[in-house]
């Protein structure tokens, strides 16, 4: 049989000899920051509290070693690889690593083959892990199927793609499929502050970075850990120690780490940033509105809020003046989660634009606040009996005998000269701004109707 490398237990003792702690950690320095850096304990791990959090699926799956296959799918840096060796490590399983980038079908049964043995003889899984699996095309991921189905291995697949889209249907349906979330900035400082404390960082280092340098580091590097530490280890390397001995990193070596120039975005500053965005759409000027906001897009600030303050403001300060705006703004929310930065820019700048540019109109705003102060303050009126359902599970025939019920489709133009409140309130007072006009003609035609049948 053909000797085959299982992988089992530790390195034996002549391979230990000359192995010293010293030339371990030469060694290992070598190895880029982010590597360093990875946890070796799943409670290490940093974000992803939805799919980590205790009671959460897949803690579940990994705590208690039951699963077949798994699909990681989210935007570069977010800890795919990571979580897939730490499943490894936390399910007793050996880790083999291949990429969809350069593995063949060759290499995936040569794997394959391993696992099986290793399963036979030492009775050990195997985490076959595909790196951008996406890039393996159907030939490839339909190779995995047989073994994935009969346990000779245990898949994690990694990808910064939609896996409904990347991945063969058959192989998705013997996956638990999860998306990892860029991670917060919260997040990102405690790598970074946990890089600079660690001896597998530079704790053996006096290194200091200023508040500020960390800041700006983990906004800037738009919840990818990966970027974020390794601009925190150029920072580090390139700057020269001062008369105590300590690297000092603050703000113009942070920029130069990443070549980005520091935003001031205090909390302050985040919320006078974002009230200029606000008001300069609302003020009708687009290149402010754009100016702004590429403000916040540049000190790091998560698009998914300003994706929300222009849906908010599309209802808010342009209603319907014209429907659309809400639309597209729906539209920019849900297509920036499916594309993600930098592309992601170019779409809150065409909402941005469309809202700014819009015919304003906050009727709406002001009319349901009015009728909610009223509810609140005053007596809530009772439904009129005309108005109420006489039989919830009634036919629409039924409805239109309810006594006193007049059932607009009956009348020409399906307008009924009705009350349906029970007093006389004006709520929503149409500007006449953009498609408003229409709307204000038709109100006011129908209250001359409704004056006129009171007058009958």
């Amino acid at each position: 049989m053909e000797q085959l490398d299982l992988h089992i237990g530790s390195q034996n003792a002549e391979q230990l000899e000359g192995v010293t702690e010293d030339n371990v950690s030469l060694e290992s320095s070598a190895l880029p920051l982010a590597v360093r850096m990875r946890p070796v304990e799943l409670d290490e791990y940093v974000g992803q509290r939805h799919l980590l959090a205790p009671g959460k699926l897949l803690r579940r799956a990994i705590d208690a070693d039951r699963f077949t296959s798994i699909i990681l799918s989210g935007p570069p840096g977010t800890g795919k690889t990571t979580l897939a060796e730490l499943i490894a490590n936390s399910t007793n399983s050996e880790f083999i690593r291949l990429s969809g980038v350069i593995s063949t079908v060759a290499d995936i049964r040569k794997q394959i083959k391993i696992a099986t043995e290793r399963r036979k003889i030492v009775n050990r899984n195997t985490i076959l892990f595909v790196d951008e699996i996406h890039r393996f095309n159907k030939a490839q991921q339909d190779s995995l199927l047989p073994d994935v189905e009969n346990g000779n291995v245990r898949l994690v697949g990694a990808t910064t793609h939609n896996p409904q889209f990347y991945v063969v249907g058959a192989l998705l349906s013997r996956s638990l499929a999860f998306t990892l979330e860029s991670l917060s900035a919260e997040d990102i400082r405690v790598l970074l502050e946990r890089a600079v404390a660690d001896k597998r960082g530079f704790g053996k280092q006096k290194v200091k970075v200023s508040d500020s340098a960390m800041d700006f580091l983990s906004s800037a590097c738009e919840g990818d850990a990966r970027k974020a530490l390794t601009s925190l280890e150029i920072a580090i390397m390139t700057t020269e120690t001062d008369n105590d001995g300590v690297i000092q990193v603050g703000d113009a070596e942070a920029e130069e780490s990443i070549q980005q120039k520091i935003i001031n975005y205090c909390d302050d500053g985040h919320y006078d940033t974002a009230s200029a965005f606000i008001k300069s759409m609302r003020g009708s000027d687009p290149d402010a509105a754009v100016y702004w906001m590429s403000k916040m897009i540049h000190a790091g600030e998560d698009i998914r809020f300003i994706a929300r303050r222009i849906v908010i403001f599309a209802s808010e300060d342009i209603g319907n003046a014209d429907p659309r705006a809400l639309t597209l703004a729906t539209s920019a929310m849900q297509a920036i989660e499916m594309i993600g930065m930098p592309e992601a820019r170019i779409i809150l700048s065409q909402a941005a634009v469309y809202c700014a540019t819009a015919p304003k109109s906050n009727a709406s705003y002001v009319a349901v606040d009015a009728a909610l102060k009223d509810i609140r303050n005053e007596r809530v009126q009772p439904v009129p009996s005309y108005l109420r359902d006489p039989n919830s599970s009634g036919s629409r025939e039924k409805r239109r005998e309810a006594p006193g019920y007049q059932y607009p489709h009956d009348f020409e133009g399906g307008f009924a000269a009705q009350d349906y409140m029970g007093v006389p309130k004006v709520y929503y007072t149409p500007n006449g701004a953009g498609y408003e006009h229409k709307i204000k003609q038709r109100l006011e035609y129908w209250a001359q109707c409704r004056q006129s049948e009171a007058e009958r």
